[in-house]
């Protein structure tokens, strides 16, 4: 058939070619010059159109198509193939889809129009999901009836599939958007409808999606309107963004009015560079600032607080000790300075006489350390009009943290004790003055017996009652010293004894000099078989001065009381068995409860209920062990209110260390107190910080474990498989295996074994992390003895060199240190120059902290472990480098390894606490320099 013969084959393309090509003879339709007009016109329309058309012809469905559509039926599928050919049979994939459509199109005379449709075909060699927009119209024969089925389409996949991709996405976008913990909402138009807003949005407002969405904004908060919509207004006008932080807006939320503080944005939301509405970004920082205005008042309160205590308080700032503020006690009593001479200058520029003393250390120790530090009876010496003056002070220096956490500054509270002190001081060196002169007058012995009256005694018995030296006296001029008014007492002991045996008393005597003294007599009586009193042995002693110290000490303690009951101070006293004694006048006017009453229902009726059980618990201990009573309780005042008292007793010795009594005192601290509680309440949020940063490493540890056990297990047994297989199959004969096979297994082993040792690195340092670090005392001459015994066979093959001795002792991780030491002497073995013999040197010694510029305890003593090779050596400047994971420097091929051994060294020195250090040339070797702290 020519391209003359029919007018209406004529050009069309590929398919207008294939169709002339084509025998029509051997098909359903026949031969070209027996198709009806009605086909030849259509098949005419089709070939020479540029959109897409398909027809399906006569009752068997004999497919037509033209270069447009060809597209569609993509690669290795259905074209040309299907030209001519029936519908069922190449389109079996879709045929239950199309054929009731041909059928409705053919039968009824009506068209279909589908947009979009799925309909999946095979081509390019598999089913693909393609879309459609496509309608079926009729074609009509010669006699006009419907013959054809004209299929009129566009595939617009990838139109779906773009706008499917935008629907997910914005999806996705919108999802994200309402998950976000920050507020936003989309406005459109100059009306700021809500066409969008988040979770996070909607709980800063209080409202729901219902309430606000396709709404104008200011319909649902119109509280906000006269703050917010001057600022939006020029937004959408000028399309400049709007941005604040702290923006304060009133809202109408959870069911009251009030204040808010929000950074946010306000940003222009263009379409085609047209404003069309705008982006609203809001994060709420309500409690923050709230939070900081609140510590403003609170420092202010602080401030209040110090200023106006009766008790001496200054606060110092930085590390010059800048005086800060300073109450009027402090300055005037403590100091006896003008705040123009105090306040804004250096602590120690104003008192440069505390440079000599402790202080400029013990202030340095508080502000590095965080410590609170506090002493009693401290001395201080301050210079009061050009004279040093010795105080005596209770302290307590404390850290103040600026908002960041660091210390920034001591608070110092200051209670002047000087008084207390020499008053207790005279009364110490009077009971000293009263125990030396007891020394001095010795204590006498002597022997009586009762029948004859003879008189045994040592010579200083004469001392006591004043004769002279080498005197021999005789019983009777003994018994006549003692005064007439105390004779009774002698007689009475002397009746006691015969019934107890036990002969005591203390008297009156006259001596010679006609001077009084008083003796204390201990004694035993002796009797014979019958019961007859026999003999008298005992003691006399001069306490004469002590008598009178006691008189001493009685006028002292009346002092005392006079004083105490002067003091603001709660003041009282008790025996040694813990019993409360006696309560100075403050402490009646205080509480408002009489003596009477005291003695009667006892002081614990004063103390908080809560407080009375911890209170009696903390006393009979600080009684039984003899140590200073310290305790914080409520005491109940006059008023009725309980107010927070500091409570502590000291004990009084006598000259054997013996307890005589207590002495206590009780000082309101409530305004303190109240202070403190805000402290603590901001350490607990610091502590449920560190608290949840402990979770977060207590999970990191978990997820450690389990890679060691995956590389331990899961990791290693596909590699003994490995192993296993490549093993047996290079042990087949030559026949049933190549020698490029064995090549291969070999490379296939070798790899294997490779990836086994790196897991057995990657596992080592996990463990370094993980593992119990317990420290012991160990030989390192044995440790070094396992290593050398471990490279026996190395060594021997390098003619190597491992040299050590007396390398002592040191308290560390055995495991671990082991370890380091295996991993540094296999370096100094692995990188060794070829041909020349490696010559390792391992020694230890031991060095003082002091020494060393970046140690953590400059007040330990550190091993310091060295070991150093002849070998290949590196550049310093990968000496950093060569201690991180993987790091190599040179190649495998030259010199086999994981890069993970001097890892392992770093973290287990680092797990000591410890410092390490190398220094190398290239090809002149390297020193490892270990020191580890001895923490013991």
């Amino acid at each position: 058939m020519s391209n003359t013969d029919y007018d209406f084959l004529a050009n069309g393309g590929e398919m207008g070619r294939l169709t002339r090509a084509k025998d029509w003879s051997k098909t359903a339709v026949g031969a070209v010059e027996s198709w009806p007009q009605s086909l030849r016109t259509t098949l005419g329309i089709i070939l020479n159109s540029k959109f897409p058309m398909f027809l399906f012809w006569g009752p068997d469905h004999i497919c037509f198509y033209n270069d447009a559509y060809r597209p569609s039926l993509g690669n290795n599928g259905k074209h040309p193939s299907i030209l001519g050919e029936k519908g069922a049979d190449y389109w079996p994939e879709i045929w239950d889809f199309i054929k009731p459509l041909i059928d409705k199109v053919l039968d009824k005379g009506e068209a279909t129009w589908h947009e979009d449709q799925l309909l999946p075909i095979y081509r390019n060699g598999k089913m693909e999901d393609v879309y459609w927009t496509f309608s079926y119209s009729p074609v009509n024969n010669d006699n006009g009836k419907t013959a054809g089925v004209l299929v009129i389409c566009n595939e617009t996949t990838n139109q779906v599939i773009t706008r499917k991709n935008l629907e997910e996405s914005e999806k996705r976008f919108r999802n994200t958007v309402k998950q976000l913990p920050l507020g936003i909402c989309i406005l459109k138009g100059s009306d700021l409808v809500v066409e969008m807003a988040n979770t996070t949005y909607l709980h800063i407002i209080d409202k729901t999606e219902s309430d606000i969405l396709n709404k104008p904004l200011f319909d649902s908060v119109p509280e906000t309107k006269e703050t917010a919509y001057p600022i939006i207004k020029n937004v959408l006008e000028t399309g400049v963004p709007y941005y604040a932080d702290e923006f304060a807006v009133i809202l109408n939320r959870y069911r009251k009015q009030e204040l808010g503080y929000f950074n946010l944005v306000f940003y222009p939301l263009k379409e085609d560079n047209t404003i069309e509405g705008i982006i609203v970004v809001a994060y709420e920082v309500t409690e923050e600032v709230k939070g900081r205005h609140l510590l403003t008042e609170s420092e202010k309160a602080f401030r209040n607080i110090v200023m106006e205590s009766p008790i001496a308080m200054a606060i110092f700032r930085g590390k010059e000790y800048i005086i800060e503020m300073a109450n009027l006690t402090m300055m005037h009593d403590i100091w006896q300075r003008e705040e123009k001479d105090c306040i804004g200058k250096p602590l120690l520029e104003v008192f440069p006489e505390l440079m000599n003393q402790k202080y400029p250390e013990l202030l340095s120790e508080v502000l590095s350390s965080g410590k609170t530090i506090r002493e009693n009876e401290a001395v201080a010496y301050v210079d009061i009009k050009g004279k040093l003056k010795r105080f005596y002070l209770d302290y307590e220096y404390t850290t103040l943290y600026d908002k960041s956490g660091k210390s920034s500054g001591i608070m110092c509270t200051v209670y002047d004790v000087t008084s207390k002190v020499k008053a207790r001081k005279k009364v110490e060196t009077a009971e000293e003055r009263a125990r030396l002169a007891a020394e001095i007058g010795g204590i006498a012995t002597w022997d009586l017996n009762l029948l004859n009256k003879k008189l045994i005694y040592t010579d200083n018995l004469l001392a006591i009652f004043g004769f002279e030296e080498h005197t021999k006296i005789l019983h009777p001029d003994i018994r006549s010293r003692i005064l007439p008014e105390d004779d009774h007492i002698v007689v009475e002991a002397y009746e006691r004894a015969l019934e107890n045996g036990i002969y005591k008393y203390e008297a009156r005597i006259l001596k010679l000099d006609n001077s009084i003294g008083w003796i204390k007599v201990h004694g035993r009586i002796f009797f014979d078989e019958n019961n007859i009193p026999i003999k008298m042995l005992g003691t006399v002693m001069d306490f004469t001065i002590e008598k009178n110290m006691q008189q001493v000490l009685m006028k002292s303690e009346k002092k005392f009381r006079l004083l105490a009951d002067s003091m603001p101070q709660l003041i009282w006293t008790s025996d040694t068995l813990g019993n409360l004694n006696y309560f100075n006048e403050t402490y009646y006017t205080y509480s408002g409860v009489s003596k009477e009453e005291i003695e009667k229902n006892g002081w614990l009726q004063i103390v908080h209920p809560d407080d009375r059980e911890e209170n009696v618990k903390l006393w009979m201990e600080s009684v039984k062990s003899g140590n200073d009573f310290l305790f914080i309780h409520r005491l109940k005042r006059y008023d009725g209110d309980y107010r927070w008292q500091l409570s502590r007793a000291i004990s009084q010795l006598d000259e054997n260390g013996k307890i005589q009594m207590w002495v206590g005192t009780s000082t309101d601290i409530e305004e303190q107190k109240n202070f403190t509680n805000r402290l603590e309440e901001q350490i607990l949020e610091r502590t449920t910080q560190l608290e949840l940063k402990n979770r977060d490493l207590v999970n990191m540890n978990i997820e450690l474990q389990s890679f060691a056990y995956i590389s331990s297990h899961d990791l290693q047994e596909p590699l003994r498989k490995i192993q296993t297989f490549a093993s047996r199959l290079a042990d087949l004969d030559e026949q049933n295996i190549s020698a490029i096979a064995k090549t291969y297994l070999s490379r296939i082993e070798m790899s294997a074994k490779k990836m086994q040792n790196l897991i057995q690195d990657l596992l080592t340092y996990s463990r370094t992390n993980s593992a119990e670090r317990v420290f012991t005392k160990v030989k390192v001459d044995t440790i070094a003895e396992e290593v050398v015994s471990d490279f026996s066979e190395r060594i021997e093959e390098k003619n190597a060199v491992v040299e050590y001795s007396n390398l002592g002792e040191a308290t560390v991780i055995q495991f671990q240190f082991r370890q380091l030491l295996h991993n540094l002497v296999e370096n100094a073995l692995k990188f060794s120059k070829p041909g020349i013999p490696p010559h390792v040197k391992i020694s230890m010694e031991k060095i003082d902290g002091k020494l060393l510029p970046n140690a953590e305890f400059k007040d330990k003593t550190y091993f310091h472990l060295q070991v150093s090779d002849n070998g290949i050596g590196f550049e310093l400047i990968y000496k950093e480098k060569i201690f991180e994971v993987f790091q190599r420097l040179n190649t495998e091929s030259e010199y086999k390894g994981t890069g993970i051994g001097l890892a392992i060294v770093k973290k287990i020195v680092e797990n000591h606490k410890g410092i390490i250090s190398v220094s190398s040339e290239k090809g002149k070797g390297s020193v490892f320099n270990i020191y580890i702290p001895d923490l013991t």
